[in-house]
């Protein structure tokens, strides 16, 4: 298994996210200004940025962005470069669960 390293900033794409009305839109942005390990976020287009300053985020903080991805139909699959050994367990080794194959894809142990 291949980590990432966690000494480079790092940039996650939100792309063409659909909100089912103001609300909804709202809640997705207060969801992104409460994830710590978020230091900022900017956007172009359809395009919305997530800045972290390295690969190394708390649980608590993944946790969040795979519910989040999950909830707005984000690109999971770039979620894969917050896997490390710390948390391999519940991240990767673990399932079933409602992430795995939208981060991993359908590969075995």
């Amino acid at each position: 298994m291949k980590y990432a390293s966690a000494e480079w900033p790092v940039v996650l794409i939100c792309k063409g996210v659909s909100y089912y009305g103001t609300a909804d839109e709202d809640l997705f942005f207060d969801w992104i200004e409460h994830i710590p390990s978020i230091i900022k976020f900017d956007g172009r287009w359809k395009y919305l940025f997530l800045h972290f300053e390295s690969a190394d985020i708390p649980d608590a903080d993944l946790r969040e962005l795979l519910a989040l991805f999950y909830r707005y139909d984000v690109d999971m699959k770039q979620l894969a470069i917050f896997l490390n050994p710390g948390n391999s367990v519940w991240f990767y080794e673990q399932r079933p669960n409602y992430w795995h194959t939208k981060v991993f894809g359908e590969h075995k142990l």
